[in-house]
């Protein structure tokens, strides 16, 4: 019996030990500390995880070109938009991707998004060609609405397996000059600097045009190569081609339209709210961009006309420039219906989108 009760004694001595040692003050306080410090270890570690979506974004031509600037302002919106979700890499001047490569490279994911000028791709986009010819465009605002909205009703068939992320335009292509032109007679055989696209047009108006890069206008200019340049206004002051251009023809001439577009596989691949913040910024896009270009068109003009007297010319015939241009125009149509294009829809659509847009 005394060891039964011995034995007994010593058992329940055992278990008050491991009882006792079990609620210890120092061990009650410790584990919860560590069950908090293990939980926020794991949380710092899933919030670090959620790493942000990475797109690249390329251009062919130097970043303080205003295409170039809407870049940076789409970008900009884009990461302020989604609080940081997205971050955009920008590759302005042919760094990653060069005018005549930059759709197939987006199409093949060298870049996640590019943008370019549509008449750099000849037979790509048809209905398009109808929008850039002179069409009495007011300012560079307005003609990137009327594009950024034909783009959306006739999105070109080249991008059906890309996405569209915006579309704007240059303002109209105008006359800068050596001497005054107010006439076809003053324009016939002038040698003018142009870009391609404008061949057909001046040629139509009776000049002789010189097919070649705005950086080489200048020196082309003070050699005597050319007496002239037809392109945006901005370049007067940017290039400063207004110590030899002095006189403006006022007679607006074509558009340049870009296009921006996105990898498909890139596009499926964003989250519901990023691609809804993309698809709002295409219009504010198009718009900023036309708006840009016409203040630096306007400061452009001022510098010139402070700086360096240039003027602006009005035409005596502004009927027979008309005539020749618009038959261009309804040429490209009647040959584009033929091949199954809505053409006739398209240019009454474009017409009734620059009215619109001019009385707003």
């Amino acid at each position: 019996m005394k060891q039964k009760f011995f034995g007994l004694l010593i058992a329940m001595l055992f278990i008050f030990v491991l009882t006792a040692c079990g609620s210890s003050p120092s061990t009650s306080e410790e584990a919860p500390a560590d069950t908090q410090e293990n939980d926020s270890s794991t949380e710092e570690t899933t919030v670090s995880s959620e790493d942000p979506i990475k797109l690249t974004y390329a251009f062919f031509a130097p970043a303080n070109t205003f295409p170039a600037v809407q870049m940076q302002k789409w970008k900009d919106e884009l990461e302020a938009r989604t609080d940081g979700k997205v971050e955009v890499e920008l590759f302005p001047g042919g760094s990653l991707l060069q005018a005549n490569n930059m759709y197939d490279g987006i199409r093949n994911k060298v870049a996640d998004i590019g943008l370019s000028v549509t008449s750099y791709e000849p037979g790509m986009f048809p209905l398009m060609g109808i929008s850039d010819m002179p069409s009495g465009y007011p300012s560079g605002e307005v003609a990137s609405l009327v594009v950024n909205e034909l783009v959306e009703l006739y999105p070109p068939e080249a991008f059906d397996d890309m996405k569209i992320i915006t579309s704007f335009a240059t303002e109209a292509a105008y006359l800068q000059s050596a001497d005054p032109i107010a006439s076809l007679d003053d324009l016939s055989g002038v040698q003018l600097r142009i870009s391609g696209s404008l061949t057909p047009i001046m040629e139509a108006l009776g000049a002789a045009p010189v097919g070649m890069s705005n950086a080489e206008v200048a020196e082309a200019v003070q050699t005597g190569v050319v007496r002239g340049n037809v392109s945006s206004r901005e370049v007067l002051m940017d290039l400063s081609l207004a110590e030899n251009l002095k006189y403006v023809t006022d007679y607006p001439l074509t558009v340049s339209s870009f296009i921006a577009v996105m990898n498909q596989d890139t596009w499926n691949s964003l989250p519901n709210d990023v691609q809804e913040v993309i698809n709002d910024l295409n219009k504010e896009m198009g718009q900023f961009a036309g708006a840009y270009l016409d203040s630096q068109v306007q400061e452009a003009m001022n510098w010139s006309r402070d700086e360096h007297g240039l003027e602006v010319v009005s035409l005596t015939d502004a009927s027979a420039w008309d005539e020749r241009v618009g038959s261009l125009q309804d040429d490209l149509v009647a040959e584009l219906e033929e091949q199954g294009y809505p053409a006739e829809e398209y240019k009454e659509k474009l017409y009734e989108l620059i009215e619109k847009y001019s009385n707003q």
